[in-house]
């Protein structure tokens, strides 16, 4: 069902660029205005130019930051900065890291994967299902950079079904483990290792592999929607052609959703905007969900352990004398035949606690959403938030389970963990 085409990457040039860790950079959506800035001075080449441009005070339609972005591509492809490999290929990728919902002492986790190219095909098909909602000014943003570079500098997150491990021992066998292309720690300490398969037979029985599993989109659904419009204006434009274009495929991660590497933490919900007074909140919230207090000391290691066996939501209250647990209720949880999407605690959360706490528009729009738990209680504790609302992670199972059913979750339902960096191969459409 994916349709897998190895192709020539973009990548950095070592004989131009000796620490690879200087010029690359997390996906654009988790990088704030100060870390913006922050990887802008770290290096002249850094990919932070290409995929998150600053503005300028006199940027125009003709001049913006999408069209410096192209300007820079040409001359680092020019320069030798960027060099495009001479055969196509695929790209085994390794994250060697500690993630954060592990005790302290717990070994690091691997998580194994692979970038290529892949054929776009339009949700719907059985070929490539998404999980998740998306907005449309991201997609705007994406679309600008894209008309402009005809280049993905970053790779949509997809999972694949390898029970087996079929396609992971095919990279593992056909790649010198000792000698990767690039290998460096990141600025979170997390070892980044590539490798690079271009022999042809190898990669005609992966793509051979891949032909019978369905894709499930984990992180980049705005890039993916943009590509499907990029495609469908190019082809607007080109009118009829014959066989596969550069516009009809996109760079893709690959990972397994059997990887005991991959990760995915609880994105948490942090309200800005005013909360009920707790006896209030206790009322209003009280009929969905049993409500308890619990010591500070107790409150995550308690939601994570009650999160097992029922509905559990942690609440932080700016003023309240200890976060508090809120369990709902078994006449409020899912009922049999429910929806893949309504089983959620996500989607429980959203219905039995969000309407109620943001029921205007302007008060989802003032949202602050963070994967940290220290964060979302800490910014209660400073008192730049009113409320955090904390969840437990979703698994693995379930977004398979809503993506193949055809639904979507809620907006921000899940953080796939590590992410994968930009940089480290480009697709740039020949």
């Amino acid at each position: 069902m994916a349709n897998l085409i190895p192709f020539r990457g973009v990548l950095y040039n070592p004989a131009k660029i000796h620490d690879i860790s200087r010029v690359v950079a997390p996906p654009y959506d988790v990088i704030d205005a100060t870390f913006q800035q922050a990887l802008h001075a770290r290096h002249p080449n850094n990919v932070i130019r290409l995929e998150l441009g600053l503005d300028e005070p006199r940027d125009s339609p003709g001049h913006n930051r999408y069209t410096r972005a192209a300007g820079l591509l040409k001359d680092w492809m020019a320069g030798g900065v960027l060099q495009r490999e001479r055969e196509p290929g695929i790209y085994p990728y390794t994250i060697e890291y500690r993630s954060p919902l592990d005790d302290a002492g717990v070994p690091p986790k691997t998580l194994k994967g692979f970038f290529s190219t892949v054929e776009l095909e339009e949700f719907g098909t059985g070929k490539i299902y998404p999980h998740e909602n998306t907005r449309a000014a991201a997609k705007t943003d994406r679309l600008n950079l894209l008309e402009a570079c005809a280049a993905n500098f970053s790779a949509i997150f997809s999972l694949f079904s390898d029970p087996k491990g079929t396609v992971v021992q095919l990279l593992d066998k056909s790649v010198n483990a000792d000698k990767p292309r690039f290998e460096f720690t990141d600025d979170e300490g997390f070892r980044q290792r590539l490798w690079a398969i271009t022999d042809r037979s190898v990669l005609q029985e992966i793509v051979a592999c891949m032909k019978s599993s369905p894709l499930f989109i984990a992180d980049g659904h705005h890039r993916y929607e943009t590509a499907l419009n990029y495609r469908k204006g190019r082809r607007a434009r080109a009118g009829a052609t014959q066989g596969l274009q550069p516009y009809d495929a996109v760079l893709m991660l690959f990972a397994s959703l059997e990887d005991p590497g991959l990760t995915v933490l609880p994105t948490h919900r942090v309200l800005t905007t005013p909360v009920p007074p707790l006896p209030e909140l206790k009322r209003v919230l009280g009929e969905a969900c049993d409500i308890e207090e619990v010591p500070a000391t107790q409150f995550l290691h308690t939601l994570r352990t009650r999160g097992q066996a029922a509905p559990v939501f942690g609440l932080a209250l700016r003023g309240a004398p200890s976060p508090l647990l809120l369990t709902v209720k078994p006449g409020h949880r899912p009922r049999a035949g429910a929806s893949e999407r309504d089983r959620l605690d996500v989607s429980l959360l959203q219905t039995l606690v969000m309407n109620t706490l943001c029921p205007k528009e302007s008060d989802l729009h003032a949202l602050i959403y963070t994967k940290d738990d220290q964060e979302a209680i800490g910014l209660v504790a400073q008192g730049k938030a009113t409320a955090s609302l904390l969840l437990n992670p979703t698994k693995v199972g379930e977004v398979r389970a809503v993506a193949a059913a055809g639904e979507r979750m809620p907006h921000k339902s899940t953080y796939f963990f590590p992410k994968p960096l930009t940089g480290l191969v480009m697709n740039v459409m020949e």
